[in-house]
């Protein structure tokens, strides 16, 4: 079994490569640098979603889980590069660290799920920080690292493949992406009912529950840095993190400091609140973790739109989310070309239902001119499904591209 595993891994590694190996990674590496450095560029697409479950390509043949798991990542990047969007293929493939963490929880206290028996239904979750003195129950982070298993999966991967692809070693801290945000731990550990009532019922708890959260993540991502477990591998901005002040994303090599790197940061959980109350109970808890990298990038699926102004104290940002619930023209007035925008188009639009070009166009036409002069780029995300069809997401690039060349960022 082993051994056949081995084979299909090898092959979609050697396809994989060839892709890395295009002279077309090395013209959007030179795109995205300029355009993330507020320089002029065209119109930059990234593709973050496609129903991936969908397609047939999908289907693994692997039957060890470790091996069938990168088998997925070849077969997703395979899949990737027949859209024709400015994705970066990077000519390596990654394992991460495992890092030791409360057994319950990031924050060690566990936070259980309702599952439903519909293949792809919602789940539900039942918040365990219920009552005031819960707060003491949670536990401070560390950052550390199973070397012993961490070796272990390592050297399966370098001995299926690392002859012919380089086997990177992701050692930073779980407490970034959505581990360093606060918002969203924060969401599954409150709820998010229950996080808008405190802000009226007992605020002085809920900052308190912020301020342990943030020192917890500052503390963990600092002893990730003195322990040289950031590199140049754990940039993240939602998007391709290049930019003409920081050095490429690379595999493995020495430790950087967090002022080298950049961050992505978000607070969806407080999607409904206003700004005034986002800046008091979240921003202003996030500041200190995003102010020690480099760049940052702010937003994801939130409406971002009357909070744009109170983002501005972020000293490094360099990239505002326009959500498809965004009212683009107005974040576009904001942002103007002080920051790169990130428009997200809403993917049931796009691509979910349906595919009738003539309203995309209208939809695209009318957003990108309202971003005209803005560093905007177009990134699709949220793509659930596209009714089974392996062509329309395809389509849509393509469409995207055709209606772009009208519109030229910076």
């Amino acid at each position: 079994m082993e051994t056949r595993d081995k084979t299909i891994l090898r092959e979609l590694a050697r396809r994989y490569l060839l892709i890395c190996q295009k002279e077309v990674q090395k013209e959007r590496r030179d795109l995205w640098r300029r355009h993330n450095s507020l320089k002029p560029a065209r119109l930059l697409i990234y593709v973050r979603a496609f129903a991936w479950r969908e397609m047939p390509q999908s289907r693994c043949e692997c039957e060890d889980p470790f091996y069938r798991s990168y088998e997925d990542f070849f077969r997703q990047m395979l899949f990737l590069d027949t859209l024709g969007d400015d994705f970066i293929f990077e000519p390596w493939a990654t394992v991460a660290a495992t890092c030791v963490t409360p057994p319950e929880g990031l924050w060690g206290l566990p936070v259980t799920w309702e599952r439903p028996n519909l293949a792809g239904g919602a789940a539900r979750w039942d918040p365990p920080l219920k009552r005031q003195e819960d707060l003491r129950r949670m536990k401070v982070p560390k950052h550390q690292i199973d070397e012993e298993d961490t070796a272990r999966r390592v050297g399966r991967l370098q001995e299926a493949i690392g002859d012919l692809l380089t086997i990177n070693v992701d050692r930073g801290t779980v407490y970034r992406m959505w581990g360093g945000d606060i918002s969203t731990q924060l969401g599954y550990l409150r709820g998010l009912q229950p996080i808008m009532e405190d802000m009226y019922d007992r605020p002085e708890w809920l900052h308190e529950v912020l301020a342990f959260m943030r020192d917890g993540i500052l503390k963990a991502q600092e002893e990730a840095e003195k322990g040289n477990d950031w590199r140049l591998s754990n940039h993240q901005n939602q998007a391709m993190p290049y930019a003409e002040e920081l050095a490429d994303p690379a595999p493995n090599g020495a430790g950087v400091l967090r002022k080298k790197l950049w961050y992505f940061c978000a607070s969806q959980e407080l999607a409904q609140v206003g700004p005034r109350q986002f800046d008091e109970f979240m921003l202003q808890y996030q500041l200190p973790i995003i102010r020690n990298f480099a760049l940052s990038a702010y937003g994801c699926c939130e409406n971002l739109t009357a909070k744009i102004g109170v983002l501005r104290q972020i000293p490094n940002l360099r990239r505002i989310a326009a959500a498809p619930a965004a009212n683009v023209a107005r974040c576009a007035e904001q942002i103007g070309t002080d920051f790169v925008l990130s428009y997200r188009p809403n993917p049931t639009d796009m691509v979910a239902y349906g595919f009738d070009r003539d309203r995309i166009r209208r939809i695209l036409r009318r957003d990108l001119s309202a971003c005209r002069g803005c560093h905007v780029d177009i990134t699709l995300k949220d793509v659930e499904t596209v009714q089974g069809d392996p062509d329309r997401v395809r389509q849509w690039v393509q469409l995207v591209r055709e209606v772009s060349e009208d519109f030229t960022s910076g």
